[in-house]
């Protein structure tokens, strides 16, 4: 990110990175577990019999419970038969129209909706009888918010047991409310800030966001959402378990004007569509392209009424570059699927244990760790970005390899980029997945022979020791740098410059090139 912003300082205003969107669901686990549903029952002393009366019941308390205030107050409720019905669209449509004088519940919706939830099943298979948890429907109830922390807030409730919460804030609308606590100005423009007047203020306010003591806070919105919840697990106290469903964490880039932005923006978006590939989105996203990868990649453009927009998806998560206000180029990462990325922590069962490298968990204590892989993902994407509009002529870049160097007194001979074996050298190393933790000679040797892994131990020795020669002359032109106190190797600023500026000319047509030097 560094890069892109010192490349285009003149037209940067300030950077503001963090939290967007978080959207957070809480699960009663033990209700969850084998027989959880069925033991809760035991200690309420009902039987399986009344299982149908009895959790009917509680559900019409439960939706009672949840709308008291929305009639207390007088505000509006409705149902939403249409799966299609935008809800928070509507929510800001009623705030307009029935304003709040002071932070409260805004309006509330309630929906039929899939759900998991339980059955009770008579079965003369005893292994089929009793109850299950099954795919259903039931009604869930939407209430949204204008909370003096958060600002515009949603939440939800299933009204059956397990009585699943789901909680959705926004990271902007929150740092607005802290903004104005403390008497600082700015320009809003839906959930951006084309101007603000303390940019080091605002960047710290979103840090502060990461030390909340999410835990606390979800706990105090879920017994607003059902006052209920004490009494009716009274001989069985049980919180929730809060795991974040998904979060978008955005970086944006202010320009000094919308003209400023729209100067590079086209080129920024063609250089996205046309030069990112498959391995270029896993490394954004901080995974390796390799076999065992299944999933599907896809790339997408979309030209909105709020500006233009490219978006990569791999597996659930994503990255985009959209710009917002006029003003604003935003790099935003949608993380759903936490299992693709790994956080170092010590294995739970075995206290004392050394941290070790595990798969990142939805739960809310990896949240930091979220926080940490989104912004790397968004630098990432902004580092590549970084080489469009460059001002530095190819042949500047070309010949600055194309002569012999001299290192510590060894001379090393000049790269030959026209030759098609270094052409696959340079096309190896700036492949995109190894930009995340760099690359070691075995995985350089697998691309250009890959055939190599049934070779000989003493075959195998040689490609090896093939493959050294050629990384010790790309760190002698200054092309790659390994990385202290590892095997691994990674491209240096001169490096992803070569490489770009080389693929995109090979890449390139005459009549282009012609037109482009014109």
């Amino acid at each position: 990110m560094d890069l892109f912003v010192t490349r285009h300082a003149p037209l940067v205003t300030s950077t503001l990175s963090g939290f967007d969107r978080l959207v957070f669901r809480g699960t009663l686990q033990p209700l969850v577990m084998p027989n959880g549903m069925f033991a809760f029952l035991c200690r309420d002393g009902k039987r399986l019999l009344d299982f149908k009366k009895f959790v009917s019941k509680t559900s019409d308390r439960v939706k009672e419970a949840a709308l008291a205030d929305v009639k207390r107050l007088d505000r509006p409720y409705r149902f939403l038969e249409s799966p299609k019905t935008s809800k928070e669209d509507l929510g800001r449509q009623l705030l307009a129209e029935h304003p709040l004088t002071r932070p409260g519940v805004i309006c509330a919706f309630s929906a039929v909706e899939p759900c998991m939830s339980f059955e009770y099943h008579c079965d003369a298979d005893p292994a089929k009888r009793g109850l299950k948890l099954r795919p259903r429907k039931c009604l869930h109830i939407y209430k949204y918010w204008r909370s003096a922390t958060f600002g515009f807030m949603s939440t939800r409730i299933q009204t059956w047991f397990p009585f699943n919460v789901q909680v959705c804030l926004n990271g902007r609308e929150w740092l607005a409310q802290q903004l104005q606590r403390r008497g600082c100005t700015f320009k809003r423009l839906d959930n951006c800030f084309p101007w603000l007047a303390n940019p080091e203020l605002a960047q710290r306010l979103m840090d502060e966001q990461l030390k909340t003591d999410w835990t606390d806070v979800l706990d105090r919105i879920a017994r607003e959402l059902n006052p209920l919840h004490e009494e009716i697990f009274a001989r069985w106290p049980m919180t929730y378990y809060w795991s974040a469903y998904q979060t978008e964490w955005a970086t944006d880039i202010v320009f000094k004007d919308p003209a400023a932005l729209a100067g590079v923006y086209p080129e920024l978006v063609r250089h996205a569509m046309l030069h990112f590939q498959s391995e270029d989105v896993m490394r954004f996203l901080g995974r390796k392209a390799n076999g065992n990868y299944t999933g599907e990649i896809i790339t997408s453009f979309k030209d909105r009424a709020e500006g233009v927009r490219v978006k990569h998806w791999a597996r659930g998560n994503s990255v985009k570059m959209y710009d917002k206000g006029g003003s604003i180029l935003r790099v935003e990462t949608t993380i759903a699927r936490t299992g693709d990325f790994k956080v170092l922590r010590p294995r739970a069962d075995l206290p004392g244990a050394r941290e070790e490298w595990k798969p990142l968990r939805k739960g809310i204590r990896d949240l930091h760790r979220r926080a940490q892989v989104s912004q790397r993902s968004n630098e990432r994407y902004l580092d590549a970005l970084a080489v469009v509009d460059d001002t530095a002529r190819c042949a500047s870049l070309f010949d600055a390899v194309g002569h012999p160097v001299i290192e510590d007194g060894r001379r090393f001979r000049a790269l030959r980029i026209g030759d098609p074996d270094e052409v696959a050298l340079l096309q190896a190393v700036a492949r995109g997945e190894f930009a995340t933790a760099g690359f070691r000679n075995r995985e350089v040797r697998a691309l250009l022979f890959p055939k190599s892994g049934a070779a000989s131990a003493a075959e195998q020795r040689r490609l090896s020791a093939r493959i050294g020669r050629k990384l010790r002359l790309l760190r002698a032109h200054g092309i790659i740098k390994k990385i202290p106190k590892t095997h691994r190797y990674q491209l240096t600023d001169r490096g992803r410059a070569l490489t770009a500026e080389l693929h995109a000319t090979r890449d390139a047509s005459l009549t282009q090139l012609l037109r482009e030097a014109a």
